[in-house]
């Protein structure tokens, strides 16, 4: 096993232990610097209460569709239940995880989750990569969640190992600029393509979220490509973590 790895047996005691944590990383207005969402961010911990990346233990779920219907649903669980009031709620859904049930209606032990939270507006992410499958997926989970009334958002775009459909971009109420905007900043061809978006975002009601904001530098940046909101470690995060 190397460190981009988990074992069989170390991930079945990690899920029969449930040693799950979420943090809260705040979504801020750039203009007013006020709070207006907190993402959600699925946390997960071996025997010694060290950290374990969460896109290793999701790369690993993978390889059994209801196993990871399971966790996700457990860490939704969680999420929801600690979560910050007073605030819309971003979460991220695997698209795979939520089609796992067979089921893209009122059945869906996610849609019905989620419609039946109260205490906030819930903003579903999906996550945007390079399987023309996932985005065919991710445009059946926006449709469904539409009629219910839950906004979405696309994660990730402009991350280099991700694949944009231009057909979800056009769905989602939210567009999330991966912290490699943040990075390639002084990329003057990138940052024709990034201030592209933006222009798109806005002109189609839609609002941008920059990642990545570690600094009151990027904090400037964020102003100069005029996005909505920024979410980054600059910004205090409230953790909960749950043993």
């Amino acid at each position: 096993m190397n460190n981009r790895q988990i074992s069989p047996l170390n991930l079945i005691e990690l899920i029969e232990s449930q040693r799950y944590g979420v943090e809260y990383q705040p979504i801020v207005h750039l203009a007013s610097k006020e709070i207006m969402a907190y993402e959600c961010l699925a946390r997960f911990y071996d025997k010694n209460n060290n950290n374990i990346p969460p896109d290793i233990i999701y790369a690993a779920l993978h390889d059994s569709p209801l196993t990871l219907f399971q966790v996700e649903y457990q860490q939704k669980l969680l999420q929801l239940d600690h979560a910050p009031s007073q605030s819309d709620i971003f979460v991220n859904l695997d698209q795979d995880s939520y089609f796992s049930t067979g089921e893209d209606n009122d059945k869906n032990p996610f849609l019905k989750l989620f419609k039946n939270f109260k205490n906030a507006n819930i903003v579903v992410e999906l996550i945007e990569n390079s399987e023309i499958n996932d985005a065919i997926k991710s445009l059946a989970m926006i449709d469904t969640l539409a009629k219910s009334d839950i906004s979405t958002a696309i994660d990730d775009v402009c991350n280099p190992l991700s694949m944009v459909s231009t057909s979800v971009i056009q769905l989602v109420d939210y567009i999330k600029l991966d912290k490699h905007v943040v990075a390639e900043k002084h990329n003057k061809q990138f940052m024709l393509l990034v201030e592209a978006l933006v222009s798109y975002a806005h002109s189609a009601g839609k609002k941008i979220i920059l990642e990545g904001v570690e600094t009151e530098s990027d904090m400037l940046f964020a102003q100069k490509i005029k996005a909505d909101y920024v979410q980054g470690f600059l910004f205090k995060k409230w953790f909960h973590c749950y043993k």
